[in-house]
């Protein structure tokens, strides 16, 4: 699949360049391959291309391609980064090494209730409504700290961070705002002594303005895999 490995290149070379545009030692900031919509074959090609990390939004097409790439469980990360029902925590909880898109309190205990005795803590983040979207999932500005730190209190999982999905913006000036508010927040709350590392920001769009502004996960899928097809 050459296009796909050009494509992952391509993509590691954005990361290095806004990571010396920030300053920033481009190993700092991870990429996530969002490989939802793409067959387990794409996955397995990125994967000997040396991508480890992968994120998916739907529990089945995820639960079966994890089952269809067993042979590399012991070395692929996979980051559940879509909504999550409470109905879907307990496969995501068993299956997954982190989920980025705990937007609410039931789900946080939900994930700690059903998480394996065996297996290391679930890394979860905080997903952030930063841009105040109606149609978004996420908590509030104002109520993120009271939420983080009772996550954080939730035996069997660690609170890594925070994500944000901003509503889309122009320039790289216009993208750099929300994730900038991102990071203030995530300032506050390790001032406040939550003990966090982690900013899941920017997608293929905008991951140089996410870079920018401290991004240490970048989320990119159709940069590497290219259009999706949802009509499945």
């Amino acid at each position: 699949m050459p296009d796909l490995i050009h494509n992952l290149e391509a993509v590691r070379q954005r990361i290095a360049l806004a990571a010396q545009g920030a300053a920033r030692d481009p190993r700092s900031i991870a990429l996530l391959a969002v490989s939802k919509t793409f067959p387990a074959d794409d996955v397995r090609a990125a994967y000997a291309a040396g991508q480890r990390a992968f994120g998916e939004n739907y529990v089945q097409e995820a639960i079966a391609k994890i089952e269809a790439l067993a042979d590399l469980r012991a070395s692929i990360e996979w980051h559940f980064i879509g909504p999550l029902q409470s109905n879907k925590t307990r496969p995501v909880a068993e299956h997954f090494d982190w989920v980025h898109s705990v937007d609410r309190l039931k789900i946080a205990r939900r994930l700690a209730e059903q998480r394996p005795d065996n297996l290391p803590p679930l890394n979860v983040c905080l997903q952030v409504n930063i841009s105040g979207e109606a149609s978004k999932s996420g908590v509030s500005i104002p109520e993120a700290a009271q939420v983080a730190q009772e996550i954080a209190a939730l035996p069997k999982l660690r609170l890594r961070g925070l994500m944000a999905i901003p509503e889309p913006a122009g320039g790289i000036d216009e993208q750099r705002v929300p994730h900038r508010q991102l990071r203030e927040l995530f300032e506050r709350l390790c001032a406040d002594g939550l003990e966090l590392d982690t900013l899941s920001m920017g997608m293929s769009s905008d991951l140089e303005a996410a870079v920018l502004e401290g991004a240490t996960i970048v989320r990119v899928g159709t940069a590497i895999f290219g259009a999706r097809d949802y009509s499945n």
